[in-house]
């Protein structure tokens, strides 16, 4: 397909690598594993540049790309029959709006990996066992030698930590 066939009055090239990371991180917000939202962003690029697509301006066309690859997320979940429900999906929207403003989420991402160093070891290690290596918290207190109880409220507390450290440097 020729790039004349796709769409007229845009770089689809500058399109993607402008809005690419955003989209990705977007999805991954909404709880896609990486695979699944490497594959939703290259599906929500092929679906937006098979149609007339006018580029306004960056906030519109970041929105328009979420709202696509939003609806090929649930479209996905729907074929594979599993319904994975983001509790308060409005919520996840009007944080991302908020949060991530022309730089695909690159000062938000900053912002976590600062705060993340600012956790001790052992809560930075209980979260990266859950949260990167998907262990279980009976998993996660043997590593740790402690009760799952306990796992469960090292893991709340530094979560909390994260959102308010995050938080403050974000707004």
């Amino acid at each position: 397909m020729r790039s004349s066939e796709i769409s007229t009055g845009f770089d689809p090239a500058r399109l993607i690598e402008s809005h690419q990371a955003g989209v990705w991180r977007y999805l991954r917000a909404l709880g896609c594993d990486p695979t699944e939202a490497d594959d939703l962003t290259q599906e929500t690029f092929l679906t937006v540049l098979q149609k007339p697509f006018d580029d306004y301006n960056r906030s519109a066309t970041a929105s328009y790309l979420r709202r696509v690859a939003h609806n090929l997320f649930i479209s996905q979940k729907r074929r594979a029959g599993r319904v994975t429900a983001v509790a308060n999906i409005e919520e996840v929207d009007a944080l991302w709006a908020r949060w991530i403003t022309n730089d695909n989420g690159d000062a938000l991402l900053q912002a976590l990996k600062t705060c993340l160093g600012k956790l001790t070891e052992r809560a930075r290690w209980a979260l990266e066992m859950r949260f990167r290596d998907r262990k279980t918290r009976s998993e996660i207190a043997a590593a740790l030698e402690i009760t799952e109880h306990g796992a469960k409220n090292l893991m709340q507390r530094a979560k909390k930590q994260l959102r308010t450290c995050v938080e403050s440097k974000i707004e």
